[in-house]
């Protein structure tokens, strides 16, 4: 199954919804990071909050979301935007721990309890709108429900979730997020906070094969739900050569003549995708002129 990830309406419109499925996502993730098991369940929990972020956008606005926790992980950074783009790496990826006492992979010790979450959005203005929290559990999804309600001001729940294989594989990984809109009364906030406390575990169900629909189905029981618009997900990196050469020629002549000199060339890697970017002599004396 392709990801995507939908966005709905229900409650009379007075709660939205945005569920998704990431596991190929994820996974390519993975394999570009190399992440072992605990941390790619941090580092796809992250990605999929997100890209369904990035859907709440419009037009070229995009947003970097940075979980910096002091645990061996180190920061977390994503970046996605309004057209289902996301992407993203960890300053450490070969962290991995046995399961917690829940039998679940400790995303808590890898990320840790103490740090911050900040997100910065792009809406194509001179200035960017930065919001910051304390992290409060490690487990990312807890994380960014603090950050909606306390940075933006809006009661919302999340859920993310990854399965992982015995071979580190990415077997199943998707998420929601539930947001009450000004107005709705106290019965449909009590009503959906005992649906999400209820819910079976997202990653399960994503490995059950169910859609991000019949997510939204089965956590909403009999309510009616509007859904407005369907939108792939896929990790997607926005680096190039060209990119990558703009920034050595910022560096200025008399560096990149050093890099001639001592160096025979130059190579630069993304921190997101990993791809390898080599320049020769010759590429590099005419980044110079």
């Amino acid at each position: 199954m392709k990801d995507y990830l939908v966005k709905a309406t229900t409650y009379q419109g007075m709660v939205r919804a945005y569920a998704a499925t990431t596991t190929n996502t994820v996974e390519e993730a993975r394999r570009r990071q190399d992440t072992w098991a605990t941390a790619s369940a941090a580092l796809g929990r992250t990605l999929t909050i997100s890209a369904m972020m990035g859907a709440m956008l419009k037009g070229e606005d995009s947003i970097t979301v940075k979980v910096e926790g002091d645990g061996p992980m180190g920061a977390i950074v994503a970046d996605a935007n309004a057209k289902g783009h996301v992407r993203g790496y960890t300053a450490n990826a070969h962290v991995d721990f046995d399961l917690n006492e829940k039998g679940k992979l400790d995303v808590t010790r890898a990320v840790g309890k103490n740090g911050r979450l900040s997100v910065i959005k792009d809406m194509g203005l001179k200035d960017y709108f930065t919001g910051e929290v304390p992290i409060v559990s490690g487990e990312i999804s807890e994380d960014f429900t603090y950050y909606f309600a306390n940075s933006e001001q809006i009661p919302s729940a999340v859920g993310a979730g990854v399965l992982v294989n015995p071979d580190h594989t990415i077997l199943a990984a998707g998420g929601f997020i539930v947001q009450v809109m000004p107005g709705a009364d106290e019965e449909i906030i009590t009503r959906l906070e005992e649906q999400i406390q209820s819910f079976p575990a997202i990653s399960a169900l994503i490995q059950e094969g169910n859609t991000p629909e019949q997510i939204l189905q089965r956590l909403f029981g009999d309510e009616e739900i509007k859904f407005h618009e369907q939108m792939p997900v896929e990790f997607r990196c926005k680096c190039s050569k060209e990119r990558v050469a703009n920034a050595i020629i910022g560096l200025g002549q008399e560096e990149i003549q050093n890099m001639i000199d001592e160096d025979h060339g130059a190579e630069a890697s993304c921190h997101f995708c990993n791809e390898k970017y080599h320049f020769t002599e010759e590429e590099l004396e005419e980044l110079k002129q």
